[in-house]
């Protein structure tokens, strides 16, 4: 009885674990082993407490808490799904098999959303200024993963290796490069991943077809108010003179950039080459302002700052200047990762289909 006395006082004092604990049993049983001083860098997750209605305590990790928040404030689908579910055949359930830009527009996007969601930003350097946008180097800010598959890969990715900028991060991440020694920075099955993530959001499903001489999975549109969705917020943008962005899940009221989110997105759609697929409803001449239109966004940004605009063709958006004014100026400190964003943007105005 006495033995266990003094274990119990030797853990309630010590705390130290098992190697203490053994130590001690040749001395006397009343003594108690030092304190294990704690540790700066553990990272083990801190309990908290509330009082239920009954009395009773419960115990949560308040870092749950904060990532319930963030995802409450960040859209049902990320960019890189909204631009692919653009591209998508609704009822074949597959993209173009000749569409060459989609693949390098998807890592863009990939960077750009890790901007939006505060993982990455360009490196504070004053000297940054004498480079291209393109060649200005990024750097992780926050390594909280995001839930994302290919966005924590990404950023995992950024994490560990040297800083580098965001032109050399797109290529290598779709794996344009000749260095072999970063051939593995390379983001495989992009397009077939993110069609399963959409499966996963109920937004699509899959389906085998018979092509030739394989089997090949495609995933057709299940949830076709999703996709008509984006196909307004488009339409709205390159249509209309006063932009209004109704709140939805999948552009959430309480979301930072709303109004910048939708204007990249497009931009991003027009770069992969999927954006004639929103304006199907439109006629011939409507659709040929709505693509001048979209030429004049990604001219005004795809440079830092954003150019200043008083509507575009038609006086088509006129609002748009004053509302994305608005929304830097509220995320001044977030400015560093706008700059990315821009960026990223200024990279699109390369690809063949811009030219």
């Amino acid at each position: 009885m006495a033995s266990t006395a003094s274990g119990l006082t030797r853990r309630r004092g010590g705390g130290g674990g098992g190697a203490a604990a053994g130590s001690a049993d040749n001395e006397d049983g009343s003594r108690v082993s030092s304190p294990v001083p704690k540790r700066t860098d553990d990272r083990t997750p801190e309990t908290s407490y509330e009082n239920s209605a009954n009395g009773h305590k419960i115990a949560f990790d308040p870092r749950d808490i904060s990532e319930s928040e963030e995802r409450n404030k960040q859209p049902k689908l990320t960019l890189m799904e909204e631009i692919v579910l653009m591209g998508l055949k609704d009822k074949q359930g597959y993209l173009s098999f000749w569409n060459d830009n989609i693949s390098y527009a998807l890592r863009g996007c990939i960077v750009i959303e890790l901007a939006f969601r505060g993982r990455i930003s360009m490196q504070k350097d004053s000297s940054r200024r004498r480079f291209p946008l393109a060649d200005r180097v990024i750097e992780v800010i926050d390594d909280t993963l995001t839930g994302e598959v290919l966005l924590d890969e990404t950023l995992k990715m950024m994490k560990s290796s040297e800083k580098m900028s965001v032109n050399s991060w797109i290529d290598l991440l779709s794996g344009e490069t000749w260095n072999l020694m970063k051939i593995g920075y390379q983001l495989k099955q992009v397009r077939e991943r993110l069609c399963k993530g959409l499966v996963d959001k109920g937004i699509l499903r899959t389906e085998k077809k018979n092509f030739l001489l394989f089997d090949m999975a495609t995933h057709p549109v299940a949830d076709g108010g999703a996709k008509e969705e984006i196909r307004r917020r488009v339409r709205n943008v390159l249509t209309s003179r006063t932009v209004v962005l109704p709140a939805s899940q999948f552009l959430p009221e309480e979301m930072e950039f709303r109004y910048l989110r939708t204007i990249t997105m497009v931009c991003a759609a027009y770069a992969a080459n999927v954006l004639e697929n929103a304006l199907t409803t439109l006629g011939h001449e409507a659709r040929e302002r709505a693509f001048a239109q979209v030429d004049e966004l990604l001219a005004e940004y795809s440079q830092w700052p954003f150019a200043r605009r008083a509507g575009g063709s038609a006086g088509v958006g006129a609002n748009l200047g004053q509302v994305i004014n608005d929304e830097v100026n509220n995320g001044k400190d977030k400015e560093l990762q706008l700059e990315v964003i821009a960026a990223c943007l200024s990279v699109f105005t390369r690809l063949d289909s811009l030219l």
